[in-house]
């Protein structure tokens, strides 16, 4: 099994809170890593399986009772109530790591949890694989995980087998990347399938599955792009509120991240839309009907999943460290762009993202014109790209491989 970057994480919390709860997207591996981390000391019980749910709703103590502490439960919210009568038996013994609750879907569940567990749970995010997961490097979360971590110079490279395009056509589902055997197509379609009729079917918000799907495909053809709700919503046919909605279910399910603007006054015009980020290239790439790594390198959607590619790694940084994503994008009316700015204290990292292979001193532009209106704060300055070699571009600019921005290790 590879290493998660969460494992150290979850150990920690498990030390001082009662309860822990880990979402996510289905199929991030949120339950193989409950069970390493905690399976030889916790019972483990799926809600999934209809019998024992219909226990648990039926005669929740009679469920706790036959599920003796500490107990992993999989996929707490198909009984959420259960949450009040754990809320109970929580209050009464605070003893750290007892409880441990797995969720696909974040905002159902994070109600109940807000209404019952407030202030005994820590709440954790798993996501795919990061590069460096993907390539079994997870347990050095220190050395190449911090969501703040761009390498100053070229490092020692973790091992690849596989072209850049092969990495985000596959994705960095877990079970994609660790069985090669796997159809890639015939994997998204039954993901796609089973997302919409087992997470998405019972909401109100959502009355045409089919709709939907053509939302989400609408969707993916603007990942790496500024989203203009009125567009997609009238290009699928629905109000502005219903495509408002649409969006916040896909987002608290982990499927897209909207990256908002950089909040500081820097004395210009602001772009104040979101960019939109399928949270995996895989799935992006299968809904655009790309399935070919020849297709991918001529399409005229490359550099945008490039740039989600890359987005995407960084924020699995943030969630797979235990840290809030402070994560931002920058554009303004005049023409300045900084694909990411990282906040880190007193610091900001500036990210140029490039699909380019070739990087020249005069790409450097867009960075050195932020880090003047930007002013006295401290900053790095770096373009990320396709580029075999890591060098500084100039003074203040330095342009690095995506292979040395997210899959290196400690020489």
């Amino acid at each position: 099994m590879k290493q998660r970057t969460l494992t150290a994480i979850l150990q920690k919390a498990a030390k001082t809170f009662p309860a822990l709860v880990i979402t996510g997207p289905r199929q991030s591996g949120k339950t193989t890593l409950v069970k390493s981390v905690f399976g030889k000391t916790h019972t483990y019980v799926n809600l999934e399986d209809m019998d024992i749910r219909g226990i648990a709703a039926s005669d929740p103590r009679q469920f706790l009772a036959n599920y003796p502490k500490p107990i992993i439960i999989d996929e707490i919210r198909y009984v959420p109530e259960l949450l009040s009568y754990i809320k109970t038996q929580i209050d009464n013994d605070r003893k750290p790591g007892q409880w441990i609750f797995t969720g696909s879907q974040y905002f159902p569940l994070m109600k109940h949890m807000s209404d019952s567990l407030a202030g005994r749970i820590a709440v954790m995010s798993l996501l795919p694989f990061t590069a460096t997961e993907c390539v079994g490097q997870g347990s050095h979360a220190s050395a190449v995980e911090s969501p703040f971590t761009i390498p100053m110079q070229s490092l020692t490279h973790c091992k690849i087998r596989q072209t850049l395009e092969t990495i985000m056509l596959r994705g960095a589902y877990p079970e994609l990347v660790s069985n090669s055997q796997v159809d890639r197509r015939i994997w998204f379609n039954s993901y796609l399938t089973t997302y919409l009729e087992r997470d998405i079917r019972n909401l109100k918000q959502v009355g045409d599955l089919r709709q939907f799907e053509l939302f989400v495909r609408l969707l993916a053809a603007r990942t790496g792009q500024i989203l203009n709700i009125s567009d997609i919503a009238r290009d699928n046919g629905i109000s502005v509120p219903t495509a408002k909605t649409w969006i916040s279910l896909l987002e608290t399910g982990y499927q897209i991240h909207l990256l908002y603007p950089y909040y500081r006054n820097i004395g210009k015009r602001l772009i104040k839309s979101p960019k939109i980020y399928f949270t995996d290239t895989g799935f992006a790439a299968f809904l655009l009907g790309i399935h070919d790594v020849n297709t991918l390198r001529h399409n005229p959607s490359y550099p945008h999943l490039f740039e989600t590619f890359i987005v995407s790694d960084f924020l699995k940084r943030f969630y797979h460290t235990g840290i809030i994503p402070t994560m931002y994008y920058l554009r303004t009316r005049d023409g300045l762009e900084i694909d990411i700015i990282l906040e880190d204290a007193a610091k900001l990292h500036l990210v140029e993202i490039k699909s380019a292979m070739t990087i020249l001193p005069e790409h450097s532009r867009q960075l050195a014109h932020a880090l003047r209106d930007i002013g006295k704060q401290k900053t790095s300055a770096t373009i990320i790209s396709r580029t075999s070699t890591s060098v500084q571009l100039t003074n203040a600019v330095r342009s690095i491989s995506w292979q040395d921005a997210l899959l290196t290790k400690p020489a």
